[in-house]
C-alpha cells in the first residue's frame, strides 16, 4: 500500500508541473505578453518554491509526510485554478497562482521524499530513484494530455481545473496508504533545531553534490536541445531527438539503477555515475560528428540520473531527522535549477551553448568532492536497536 501511495505522489506531481508548462504558450498568447513579461510571471513558481523549501523540512518533521503531502495537493489543486482563470485576463491571478503552486510543490516535494525514504528503508533495499523515473513518466504523461487538450483548443481554465479536481481526490485519498509504524520522517523538530542542520557538514555536503547533479540535469533540460542545433549544426527536430534521449536515458537510469545500489552501494554508483556523466558531456562537447555526440548525450544522462534521488535517500537515512535534512538538500539542490539556465545563458552569448557546457562539467566533476556522506554499503533500514518494522500491510 505504501509503495503504491508513493508512487501516486511522484506521478501526480510531475503530471500537475507539466499540465501548467505545457499550457504556457497558451497562458502567453491569451494574455498577449511578450517574452520579457512572461519570463517575470514564470519566476513566481522558482521563488515560490525556494521560499517553501527553506521552510518545507520544519514543517514536514512536525506534520508527518501523509499530513503534507495532502495538504500540499490540495492547495496545488487550488493554484492551478488560479492559474488557469488568470490565464482569461489576469496576469495579476495568474502569478498568485503560479507563486501558491512553487510554495505547494516544495512542501509536496519533501514530504513525499520523506515517505519514499521511509518506505527504501522499510523494504531494505533501494527504491527512491524508481520513485523519480515514476515523475519523469508524470510529467511526459501530463505534457501529452495538455498537448492533446491544446490540439483540441479546450481552454486553459477547464483543463487547469479538471487536472485540479483529479490531484484534490486522488491524492489525498492515496496518503491512506503511507506508514503508520516503522521507520518514518515524522516526529516534532523544533524550529531552532532545523535551522542547527544547515550546519551539519555531511548534510551540507550531500546538498552540495545534489547541486552539482542538479546542475548537470537541468542544463541538460534547458540547453542541450539548442547546443545541439547551434554546436553540431543539427536540424531543430535533431536537437529535440537529443533532449527525448537525454530524457529518456535518465528515465532508464532511475528504473534499472537501484539494483546497482543495492549490490556495489550506494558511494561506488555515485562516484562512477559522475565518471560516467563527465564522459558523456565531454563527448558531447567534442564529438566530431551527431552519431558520437548522441552517445555522449546518452551516457550523460545515465550518469546523472541517480545523483539526485541518491541524495534525497542519504539525507534520510536518520528517520527522526529525514524531513529536515531532506528539507536542506533539497533546498541547496534545486538552486541549481533556478540559477543554473540563465548562467549558462550569460555564458553562452561569449562562448556559444555548446562550449558554454564545459561549465556543466566543471561543476559535475566537482559532485566528486563531496560523495563521502553516502554509505558504502547498501540502504540503511535503521539502528540495529529499532524495533522491526511491522506491517506487511504497510508495504
Amino acid at each position: 500500500m505504501a509503495t503504491a501511495a508513493v508512487y501516486v505522489a511522484f506521478v501526480t506531481s510531475g503530471f500537475t508541473f507539466a499540465t501548467w508548462a505545457a499550457r504556457i504558450p497558451s497562458v502567453k498568447s491569451q494574455l498577449q505578453l511578450d517574452a520579457r513579461q512572461l519570463g517575470l510571471l514564470l519566476l513566481a513558481l522558482p521563488v515560490g518554491s525556494i521560499v517553501s523549501l527553506l521552510l518545507a523540512g520544519a514543517c514536514v518533521a512536525r506534520t508527518g509526510p501523509r499530513l503534507a503531502v495532502a495538504a500540499a495537493s490540495l492547495t496545488s489543486a487550488a493554484a492551478l485554478c488560479l492559474a488557469g482563470f488568470g490565464a482569461h485576463g489576469g496576469v495579476a491571478v495568474t502569478a498568485a497562482g503560479l507563486g501558491l503552486l512553487g510554495l505547494s510543490t516544495g512542501v509536496w516535494d519533501v514530504a513525499m521524499n520523506a515517505e519514499a525514504a521511509a518506505v527504501e528503508q522499510q523494504a531494505g533495499r533501494s527504491m527512491v530513484p524508481r520513485f523519480h523515473a515514476s515523475l519523469s513518466g508524470g510529467t511526459v504523461l501530463g505534457a501529452g494530455v495538455a498537448a492533446a487538450c491544446a490540439g483540441l483548443h479546450v481552454p486553459v481554465a477547464a483543463h487547469l481545473a479538471a487536472v485540479a479536481i483529479l490531484v484534490a481526490v486522488a491524492v489525498p485519498l492515496s496518503t491512506r496508504g503511507y506508514l503508520t509504524t516503522g521507520p518514518r520522517a515524522a516526529g516534532h523538530v523544533p524550529v531552532r533545531d532545523a535551522l542547527r542542520t544547515w550546519a551539519e557538514p555531511r548534510t551540507v555536503a550531500l546538498g552540495v553534490f545534489v547541486l552539482s547533479m542538479a546542475f548537470s540535469e537541468g542544463t541538460g533540460n534547458d540547453w542541450l536541445a539548442t547546443a545541439m542545433v547551434e554546436g553540431h549544426s543539427t536540424s531543430v527536430a535533431a536537437g529535440s531527438l537529443s533532449f527525448a534521449v537525454f530524457v529518456a536515458a535518465m528515465t532508464v537510469g532511475r528504473w534499472f539503477g537501484p539494483s546497482l545500489v543495492d549490490r556495489h552501494g550506494p558511494r561506488r554508483v555515485v562516484r562512477a555515475s559522475v565518471l560516467l556523466a563527465m564522459v558523456g558531456l565531454a563527448t558531447t562537447i567534442t564529438g566530431p560528428h551527431l552519431l558520437l555526440a548522441l552517445v555522449g548525450v546518452v551516457a550523460w544522462g545515465l550518469g546523472t540520473a541517480l545523483g539526485f534521488p541518491l541524495g534525497i535517500s542519504a539525507a534520510a537515512e536518520d528517520p527522526a531527522r529525514a524531513a529536515v535534512r531532506v528539507g536542506v538538500v533539497s533546498s541547496i539542490g534545486y538552486t541549481a535549477f533556478l540559477a543554473g539556465p540563465p548562467l549558462l545563458g550569460l555564458l553562452a552569448d561569449h562562448v556559444g551553448v555548446l562550449r558554454s557546457l564545459s561549465v556543466t562539467l566543471a561543476v559535475t566533476a566537482g559532485g566528486l568532492l563531496f560523495t563521502g556522506g553516502f554509505r558504502a554499503d547498501g540502504v540503511d533500514t535503521g539502528p540495529a536497536d529499532s524495533p522491526a518494522p511491522a506491517a506487511a500491510t504497510n508495504t
